[in-house]
Parts: structure tokens; C-alpha cells; sequence
């Protein structure tokens, strides 16, 4: 699967970021962690552009995560409980992610990339539930652009070693889902001072 992949990056350039990652976002089997670490081994080496490799995966990320989000809505439950198992989704993981769609809500959207094979569900859920497109894409397009920063920076910060932050993320994933929890909560406080300001500034 790597040297796929490989193979598809080093000949389609941003393009082929694009098109891996709406396929990954969607649900295919593909390694999303390490095409993007080994997109920012590429921008170490000088191959590609760091802004427009984010911007790639940006792109790439939300076009996936909407057409999940839009199935979801469209087909509903049924259609990720039949070919949930086609695109790696068990039964388990998808009434582990539900269940922890109920407790986070939304902010599942977010966090829920760091999270391989919740990321991949958390869209459907929220289309299921009839989430409004304006609260699904402000968490979960921020945190596109959250997840791609961090594992594109990672694969350049590291270079040589890029290949090493699967074990990194296998060693630290508490620590890497705390610290995007506390991050979500931060944006959000900010977000939410921000319209208690206007509120008041409204009234005077």
C-alpha cells in the first residue's frame, strides 16, 4: 500500500494529496498518518511546497469529510451499517464511535482525526443526526486543518526519521488526543468570549 501511494505522490504532485485524502477521508484503507508525514519529508527534502502541501491536504480532507457528512444525510444509518464492513468499519467501531458522537457532539469532529477509524465515521454520524452544515463544517474543516499542520510539520521537523512518528503517535496517542482536546477547548472558549462580546456590544 506505501509504495502505492508513494508512487501516486511523487507523480501527481498536490493532486494526487487531493485525490489520496478524499479517498482516505471517506474511508478507504489507506495509511492517512503516513502520507502525511511522508508529505513532509517530501517539503524537508524540498520537493514540494510546504503552504501549498497544507493546502492540499486541506482541500483533500474537506471535500472527504463532506461527502461522508452529505451520505450520511442522504442514506442515513442503514447505508453505513451495510457497507460500513466494505470500508473497514466493524460493528464495534461504529457503536464506539456513536457512543462517543452522543458525549462529544460535535467536537467529536475535531479531535476525532487524531483518532484513526473514528475520523473515518464521525462525518456519517453527524449527517445521520441532521448536524446543520454550518456547525459540522466549522469543527470539523478546523480541525483539517489542525491535523494536516500537525503531521506535515512533524514529517518535515523530523525528516530523515519521518517514518518514525507511527511509533511516536503509538507511544504518545493519550497525549496527542489531551493535548488537541485542550486545543478544541481553547478555540472554542475564544469563539464563544468573542460572541458574548458582540452580544453585549449589541445591547449598549
Amino acid at each position: 500500500m506505501e509504495s502505492h501511494l508513494i508512487y501516486l505522490l511523487e507523480h501527481y504532485g498536490y493532486f494526487g494529496i487531493m485525490f489520496l485524502l478524499i479517498l482516505g477521508i471517506v474511508g478507504l484503507p489507506i495509511p492517512d498518518e503516513f502520507l502525511l508525514t511522508y508529505i513532509g519529508y517530501n517539503v524537508f527534502l524540498g520537493k514540494l511546497s510546504y503552504v501549498l502541501s497544507l493546502a492540499s491536504v486541506f482541500i483533500g480532507a474537506i471535500i472527504g469529510i463532506s461527502i461522508s457528512y452529505f451520505l450520511g444525510i442522504k442514506l442515513g444509518s442503514p447505508f453505513l451499517h451495510k457497507f460500513g464492513p466494505r470500508l473497514h468499519f466493524t460493528e464495534k467501531r461504529i457503536e464506539t464511535t456513536h457512543r462517543l458522537f452522543e458525549k462529544f457532539g460535535p467536537y467529536l469532529l475535531f479531535i476525532g482525526y487524531f483518532i484513526p477509524g473514528v475520523r473515518h465515521i464521525t462525518a456519517y454520524l453527524a449527517g445521520i443526526n441532521t448536524m446543520s452544515f454550518k456547525k459540522f463544517a466549522l469543527f470539523a474543516y478546523t480541525g483539517a486543518v489542525f491535523w494536516g499542520f500537525t503531521f506535515i510539520t512533524l514529517g518535515r521537523t523530523l525528516g530523515k526519521n519521518w517514518h518514525r512518528v507511527e511509533f511516536i503517535i503509538d507511544q504518545y496517542r493519550v497525549y496527542f488526543i489531551v493535548f488537541v482536546l485542550l486545543a478544541t477547548i481553547s478555540v472554542i472558549f475564544i469563539y464563544w468570549r468573542k460572541a458574548k462580546t458582540k452580544a453585549i456590544k449589541s445591547k449598549i
